[in-house]
């Protein structure tokens, strides 16, 4: 079967997960420039990481689809407890691939019904 949808989905919810991440870091460099101190460089980088793990389920959802829809549905919870509104976009995209990869089933080939 094929998981193109799921990796389109992943890859690019990964994707818009960088650019609220790396968003979040820039907010979080002004606050700190101007305040001292700042969480939101933290949790910029944590969502970072996310979107990192996001782009790779999506791309080992052709090899591994469980796994695969698993991180990108770990990825979505993440993004949204580290940045909040910034990451809604991408968790949207991550949660519809994990959702797809987790309960979609393969085609048995070759296979007597």
């Amino acid at each position: 079967m094929s998981r193109t949808t799921e990796m389109v989905l992943g890859i690019v919810g990964g994707l818009f997960g960088f650019g609220a991440a790396f968003f979040a870091l820039f907010v979080g460099a002004i606050d700190e420039s101007i305040n001292g101190s700042s969480e939101l460089s933290a949790l910029g980088t944590t969502a970072f990481i996310f979107s990192i793990l996001a782009v790779a389920g999506g791309i080992l959802v052709k090899f591994k689809p469980k796994l695969a829809g698993w991180l990108m549905l770990i990825s979505a919870v993440g993004l949204v407890i580290a940045i909040s509104l910034f990451g809604v976009i991408p968790a949207i995209f991550l949660i519809a691939a994990g959702l797809m990869g987790v309960i979609r089933k393969e085609d048995r080939v070759g296979q007597a019904a």
